[in-house]
């Protein structure tokens, strides 16, 4: 995330769509869905800053951009890959309850 590589600027709308050279959509979307998450905050600017709500959050995203940094094929796979095969994933990982 370019925003957590300059946790201090508060970067507009229109700075990150140059700087990552993506559609104003794609940026307005991504950080609707950051803010929901709690990870970036917006000022009253409209401008959005890095700043995980929690601290596990903050550590999640540490963990994902090592990754990247280590096998950014493999992340950028399983990111754009089809929602059934990411819930097939999550699945796996579900508690069984003690009768299953």
């Amino acid at each position: 995330m370019r925003l957590k590589h300059d946790p201090e600027r508060c970067w507009t709308v229109e700075e990150l769509v140059g700087d990552l050279r993506a559609s104003h959509s794609l940026v307005s979307d991504n950080l609707t869905a950051f803010e929901s998450a709690g990870l970036v905050v917006a000022d009253e600017r409209g401008c959005f800053r890095y700043q995980p709500a929690a601290a596990v959050l903050a550590q999640v995203c540490d963990d994902l951009d090592a990754a990247y940094r280590a096998k950014p094929v493999t992340v950028i796979r399983w990111i754009s890959a089809p929602a059934e095969r990411l819930q097939s994933l999550a699945d796996a990982f579900k508690f069984k309850g003690k009768d299953q």
